[in-house]
């Protein structure tokens, strides 16, 4: 339990609801890459994360991808939850992006404490309030933008929390923006000509963000 007292601190102060988390949660780790469930999967566990980072995302016949939202430490998946409360299956997809470190709960008791315990309710609501808003601003993003604008905010704003260097490849920025590779490539391509950025395997350098920013026209 000292493990979510940094990152839980509402849920470790309940005594009544700190205690019955220890008795019936168990700690879990899993490596990136792996499949955590797909679609249609029932779901039987909810992770709280204490480190590492998951990747919720829809999957097309096509096979392209857009992501959905990412579980981060001090969270949990929101559609886990809301599967095991309605008794429905996993509508996405769910994979480990960075090593995860976390302590998993039996859906019985997420059941349970969503009648008894208002710490967890708030818990669960207050996540489900925001990545209802994430999911809201993705369909705005990919009904009402245009990909060259979104591509620009994409990079900028990533770029600004890695110090202008993204470790990444164009299939994942193509899953996350919920389109083809080829389109990002394409794209990216224009942007390097345009001396915007630096490309390299694995690896994009931000050169003029400023530019980025404005992100009106890069690509036409």
């Amino acid at each position: 339990m000292s493990t979510l007292s940094p990152l839980y601190r509402d849920i470790v102060a309940d005594t009544r609801l700190a205690e019955e988390l220890a008795g019936s949660a168990m700690p879990a780790v899993l490596q990136a890459g792996r499949t955590i469930c797909h679609q249609g999967d029932n779901c039987s566990q909810l992770a709280l994360l204490t480190a590492g980072s998951a990747r919720i995302f829809k999957l097309a016949e096509s096979g392209r991808e857009i992501t959905l939202y990412r579980v981060e430490p001090g969270e949990c998946c929101i559609l886990t939850a809301s599967c095991m409360l309605s008794s429905r299956a996993f509508p996405a997809h769910a994979t480990v992006e960075a090593d995860i470190h976390a302590i998993v709960i039996p859906a019985a008791r997420v059941i349970t404490w969503m009648e008894t315990s208002p710490v967890w309710r708030q818990f669960l609501w207050g996540l489900l309030a925001a990545r209802l808003a994430d999911v809201i601003g993705l369909v705005e993003e990919v009904a009402f933008r245009r990909m060259d604008d979104r591509l620009a905010d994409y990079l900028a704003s990533h770029a600004e929390q890695r110090d202008r260097i993204l470790n990444t490849t164009h299939g994942q920025i193509a899953a996350d923006l919920g389109t083809s590779r080829e389109v990002v490539s394409r794209m990216l391509k224009d942007l390097e000509q345009r001396g915007l950025l630096a490309l390299s395997r694995g690896r994009i350098e931000i050169l003029d963000a400023a530019t980025l920013r404005t992100g009106i026209g890069l690509c036409d």
